[in-house]
């Protein structure tokens, strides 16, 4: 567990970086083909394409949800590894599918299942029972309380809340710092305390 190759070389893949390292990768660079002017990503090198293959595992660390997940099935990441930073609290009884991140501080409790390329970020909560779809992404800070729901590539903003029970479909933008206390549709953008819909999305 020595060499990883992180596709994406934004900041969040920093952020991935950083964990890889926390987590024991030593042999670390970037997979992108969007920089061509940049030879590094904070002190990684970047080294080819996302099209990459050789025999490091491959992290996919877009951080837009819809394009994280296109990268994930067209580069077969199926066998990415699961990234937990060691200052995050992850329950013995919760499933984490390939490609997840959990960063500083996030908080995974009894029975949560999190999909495949999920993002957990910056000290966000996940209580028990919650289920987290396919590429979606929990901002810093954010709070679910148990038995919610969160569809595939929904995108729960810095500081937002979501109640017990709470059922948000796929697709869904909820606006920083809203708080969720009834379901949502797919597909739309909610905001406000208590989020109300703002937008649809086509």
């Amino acid at each position: 567990m020595t060499s990883i190759r992180i596709i994406g070389a934004g900041g969040h893949g920093k952020v991935v970086a950083d964990v890889a390292a926390a987590v024991g990768y030593t042999d670390i660079a970037f997979l992108d083909s969007c920089f061509p002017d940049r030879t590094v990503n904070g002190s990684w090198e970047i080294c080819g394409t996302p099209s990459w293959h050789g025999p490091a595992r491959r992290f996919c660390a877009v951080g837009l949800n819809a394009v994280r997940a296109r990268l994930f099935d067209q580069n077969s990441l199926g066998d990415a590894p699961v990234l937990i930073h060691p200052y995050s609290s992850v329950s013995p009884s919760a499933h984490l599918e390939p490609g997840t991140l959990l960063v500083a501080g996030a908080v995974v409790n009894a029975d949560v299942n999190i999909g495949r390329g999920a993002i957990l970020n910056t000290g966000c909560s996940i209580d028990h029972d919650c289920i987290i779809g396919d590429f979606a992404h929990i901002s810093p800070g954010a709070r679910l309380a148990g038995n919610v729901q969160i569809g595939a590539r929904t995108w729960i903003g810095i500081g937002a809340v979501v109640r017990e029970g709470v059922k948000i479909g796929s697709d869904v933008t909820v606006a920083a710092g809203a708080a969720v206390i009834h379901d949502i549709a797919d597909n739309m953008i909610v905001g406000g305390v208590p989020a109300v819909p703002l937008e649809q999305r086509n």
